[in-house]
């Protein structure tokens, strides 16, 4: 099925949205994660958006693993665990949307030839099935024209633009796709179903996060989202993606790494890690040094992604948002700082939501962890308006 170019991407909203008539006053935000599940539940009070309960609930002990650990469950564990943190935040709303993970989309900016006169919506389709290396009636796809941002912090200018016949080529639209398999929406909607959830949108983590951890900046913003199995990078100009990756490390590895060069238990490792963190404190420092070769290689990489990013588009990342559990490792936010030049910030999604006074120091702490889960209620609660 392809959807045509007003679908998932009009006003940072992404995937598959189908609006039900009747509406509820309250909602909730499901992501399910590598190592945990991540609920939010939002009522609408005042025209403003208002937090009723949130909870997180690890995924490791339904596979037999620790703590922390990223699983990769199958639809009925899945579906238990989602009924168990449903129960125990209490959750009382059954009207709900929820996350896919990036790692099970396929989500790219292509560049392509727009002479005029030529139909986007007829071309397009054909030019991104290019990309995708499965039939492309196995995925579902959605796309939009990326508009040329003509603000916001910007690099040398490019060289002169060639004169002469060169000057007669088509001009070129960058156009973003995103693709998920037919697969992978079936379980997350029977997942949904078996938990007695009624789900109305499906949509990629990348969108909820930038929903939830964004305004309205016009200059170029990474989005750091450090998880159990990998992290995810995602830069975003004007409310829209420009650039994802995906690294294959997390804050498993550093659990694992400190396992191994201490010959100590996963779980164990898990303590330590949560315990100490990047300290300076020298007793600590050969512990240290182990987590942080994990978060160096993570963030040499993350800035490759950006310096790639910055000569091709000849704009500077004018700020890092360190999202996901793995950004609440304690220390990470000075080495982020020594890592990119530029302005770093914890991510807090409860930022735009009516909160209670007392719980305020503790959603500040813990807010890194819930970016997708609060975006994506962000957007549930929008289909009450």
């Amino acid at each position: 099925m392809i959807n045509g170019t007003n679908g998932i991407f009009s006003n940072v909203q992404s995937f598959f949205a189908r609006f039900f008539e009747k509406k509820t006053r309250s909602v909730i935000g499901v992501d399910i994660g590598s190592s945990s599940i991540k609920v939010v539940q939002l009522a609408r009070k005042g025209g403003r958006a208002v937090l009723e309960t949130y909870g997180e609930l690890a995924l490791g002990p339904y596979a037999g693993f620790e703590v922390g650990q990223a699983t990769n469950l199958a639809e009925d564990r899945l579906s238990e665990a989602l009924t168990d943190i449903i129960r125990e935040a209490n959750v009382t709303s059954r009207d709900a949307g929820m996350a896919i993970p990036l790692a099970a989309s396929l989500v790219s900016v292509i560049e392509m030839p727009t002479p005029p006169g030529v139909r986007l919506e007829e071309v397009v389709p054909l030019e991104v099935r290019r990309y995708i290396p499965v039939p492309i009636a196995e995925v579902t796809l959605d796309w939009q024209v990326i508009p040329d941002q003509g603000t916001g912090s910007e690099l040398e200018e490019p060289e002169e633009k060639p004169k002469g016949p060169m000057q007669m080529m088509p001009n070129r639209s960058r156009i973003l796709f995103a693709a998920i398999h037919n697969e992978t929406l079936s379980k997350y909607q029977n997942v949904a179903k078996k938990s007695g959830l009624s789900l109305s949108f499906l949509e990629i983590e990348s969108f909820s996060s930038m929903r939830a951890l964004l305004g309205r900046e016009r200059t170029a913003v990474l989005i750091l989202d450090i998880g159990a199995g990998s992290t995810k990078l995602s830069i975003v100009e004007a409310g829209v993606v420009a650039s994802t990756h995906i690294i294959n490390k997390g804050s498993q590895d550093i659990t694992l790494a400190l396992s191994q060069s201490q010959s100590i238990e996963m779980h164990k490792a898990e303590l330590l890690k949560r315990e100490i963190g990047l300290s300076d404190d020298i007793v600590n420092k050969e512990t240290s040094q182990t987590m942080q070769l994990i978060i160096n290689t993570i963030f040499a990489e993350t800035n490759k992604m950006v310096l790639d990013f910055e000569k091709k588009r000849h704009r500077i990342i004018d700020k890092v948002i360190l999202s996901g559990g793995g950004s609440l490792l304690k220390g990470i936010l000075p080495v982020a700082q020594r890592n990119f030049n530029t302005t770093v910030v914890y991510a807090e999604p409860f930022a735009r939501i009516e909160t209670p006074a007392f719980l305020e120091p503790v959603l500040k702490d813990v807010g890194p962890n819930f970016a997708v889960a609060a975006g994506v209620a962000l957007r549930k609660i929008q289909e009450l308006e």
